[in-house]
């Protein structure tokens, strides 16, 4: 499959926007979001969904960086490991094996996010010594600077990735076959190991029946996702209606009248 210049620079900007999007708080930067929009642009969403899904789970768990520690960045997948697994299905990459093989670049993208972190770490120097100088066209242009270059870099990714696309296919069609499943099977272990370093984080001894009972769900009974998701939302319902310090909070007005009915 071959990428349009047109789809190219709206991959740019969605790339520019994703990865800029992470200063603002608004969580654009994340694997699945970044996975349906590129889905979206080059026509395949329901590939580019599943591979999100896939990537989520487990950059979800890199996401807890362990003290000092900077986990990848999920542009890489996000974006790479989404061309790729689109462009590039008629080859014989799956979403796991695209998985195993963006991750050098979620590696390379945080190195690169890292660095303009800290390029920009004496910004509040400047911004502060512009405001007692009365300067404030150049305190806006000095506050609004990393947001600026973070998104001339997301573009610059972006337009990266969809450039290097016959390079990735030129470099996949020289794997072995062996090799491309061993990647998926790679692919596959990493959401399994994002999802324990969650658990690491979150786990209690109390929760490890449910944990059990969710694998027990998939492994035995089969149940889809969405019905694992549901009886799960039903032992949380039992377990927050069964706790003593669960208390409804009443509503009332000066008068002391009860809206607990809403009326």
């Amino acid at each position: 499959m071959e990428i349009t210049l047109l789809q190219g620079l709206l991959i740019a900007l969605v790339t520019a926007f994703c990865y800029s999007g992470q200063l603002l708080g608004i969580y654009s930067n994340r694997s699945l979001v970044m996975a349906f929009l590129v889905g979206a642009i080059l026509g395949d969403i329901p590939t580019a969904l599943v591979f999100g899904a896939l990537a989520e789970l487990a950059y979800m768990g890199f996401g807890v960086g362990a003290g000092g520690t900077v986990p990848p960045n999920p542009v890489g997948p996000g974006i790479v490991g989404t061309i790729m697994v689109i462009t590039l299905k008629n080859s014989g990459v799956t979403p796991e094996s695209a998985l195993a093989l963006s991750f050098p670049f979620a590696v390379l993208f945080q190195l690169v996010t890292t660095a303009l972190y800290t390029i920009f770490a004496s910004n509040h120097i400047m911004a502060a010594k512009a405001i007692e100088e009365g300067k404030f066209g150049k305190f806006r242009l000095i506050a609004n600077s990393t947001y600026i270059v973070f998104f001339i870099a997301g573009f610059i990714i972006g337009l990266a990735a969809v450039f290097s696309r016959p390079g990735l296919e030129a470099f996949v069609n020289s794997i072995p076959e062996w090799l491309i499943k061993g990647f998926s099977v790679a692919g596959g272990l990493i959401p399994a190991i994002g999802f324990a370093m969650i658990l690491s984080v979150m786990m209690e001894k109390q929760l490890v029946p449910y944990v059990l009972l969710g694998y027990v769900a998939v492994a035995y009974l089969e149940l889809p996702t969405m019905g694992v998701a549901l009886l799960g939302a039903v032992f949380a319902l039992i377990y927050y209606f069964s706790t003593p310090n669960n208390k409804v909070i009443v509503a009332t007005n000066n008068d002391g009248e009860d809206y607990s009915e809403g009326i």
